[in-house]
């Protein structure tokens, strides 16, 4: 079992900024996969970023390079800076987890978003 705590959300202004942090504990394997995904009212959960271990990460192409993850195998954590903020980018944003060896994937509960003026 792996438990997901993310942190970060809120309300913000278009063009503004945000950091979002996750939490990871339980059984953690060192070699795994963490990311962030989002889902917005009457849409399917995307994909927004995602890394492997020490990998380059791979983002989504609506970031257009506004967006940076990283990563803190000490501490088993994982971020997202997100930068230049549009009133699109309003979803409940979700941090992932994945054993590279396993098909299990573990899901944080989420945390909202709001982007408006």
């Amino acid at each position: 079992q792996v438990q997901l705590v993310e942190s970060g959300g809120g309300l913000v202004q278009p063009g503004g900024s945000l950091r979002l942090s996750c939490a990871a504990s339980g059984n953690i394997f060192s070699i795994n996969t963490m990311g962030w995904y989002r889902q917005a009212p009457g849409k399917q959960r995307e994909l927004v970023a995602i890394i492997y271990n020490n990998e380059m990460p791979n983002y989504a192409e609506f970031v257009e390079g506004r967006f940076t993850i990283s990563r803190d195998n000490a501490k088993n954590t994982v971020s997202l800076q997100m930068n230049s903020l549009k009133p699109e980018d309003t979803a409940v944003y979700y941090c992932y987890y994945k054993i590279w060896n396993r098909q299990y994937e573990y899901w944080g509960q989420g945390t909202q978003v709001t982007v408006s003026s």
